[in-house]
């Protein structure tokens, strides 16, 4: 015999998701402003009682399991939407940053968390796709001489990480707005060593291409 639910208990249902979703929010921006927030920081700036919050989470490494889990499908997701077969080093790498643009709340409180605990095996296992992604493209643009060789590959992709992470953190603290990361994309490649003007042309050829398959 099929059963339903009564109304109440959707009520309860629907006002669950709803907490939680607010709770995982909350949580981004926190966790972004400061890795060590508390849990019960985070349920006063939800405007959850702390026994709901901990219905959710039962402890703070739940929660940041849950973030760091989260972010990482956000992440996959637009790096797979990103990639082009035939991309030169220049363009891969643009994509790899305006991919990571589009997610920045995502991208933030990961590279963050990843930041104050260096050690916590699930955020690195999150991180690293991106990371490896990100040094066999410079290791490839260095050989064809297309970016700056005066760092090793890996120290060259910590020291942009850096950089996107201030970025993208300054665009949500602040009126500069950079909607479609494009000044941030032409930022990255020029510290990456792309020369000025070819960073700037090449950024807008993928956002216009962009654009215009989407239009299609």
């Amino acid at each position: 015999m099929q059963t339903t639910d009564t109304p109440g208990r959707t009520v309860q249902r629907k006002d669950a998701h709803s907490n939680r979703r607010r709770i995982l929010a909350t949580a981004r921006r926190k966790l972004r402003e400061d890795p060590d927030a508390s849990l019960d920081s985070i349920s006063q700036a939800a405007g959850v009682a702390r026994r709901t919050l901990y219905g959710h989470f039962p402890s703070r490494h739940a929660l940041i399991a849950d973030l760091t889990r989260e972010a990482g499908h956000a992440l996959r997701q637009a790096f797979a939407g990103a990639r082009s077969a035939d991309a030169d080093p220049v363009e891969a790498m643009t994509r790899m940053v305006l991919a990571a643009w589009t997610v920045g709340d995502h991208y933030r409180v990961l590279i963050a968390l990843g930041r104050r605990h260096p050690r916590e095996t699930a955020i690195r296992a999150t991180l690293a796709p991106a990371r490896e992604e990100a040094v066999a493209t410079l290791r490839r643009g260095q050989r064809e001489g297309v970016f700056a060789e005066h760092l090793p590959a890996p120290v060259l992709a910590r020291a942009l990480e850096a950089l996107m992470l201030a970025l993208a953190e300054e665009n949500a603290a602040c009126p500069w707005a950079d909607p479609t990361g494009e000044a941030a994309a032409t930022a990255f490649l020029v510290a990456a060593g792309v020369a000025p003007q070819r960073a700037a042309l090449q950024v807008q050829e993928v956002i216009g291409a962009d654009r215009a398959a989407g239009d299609g």
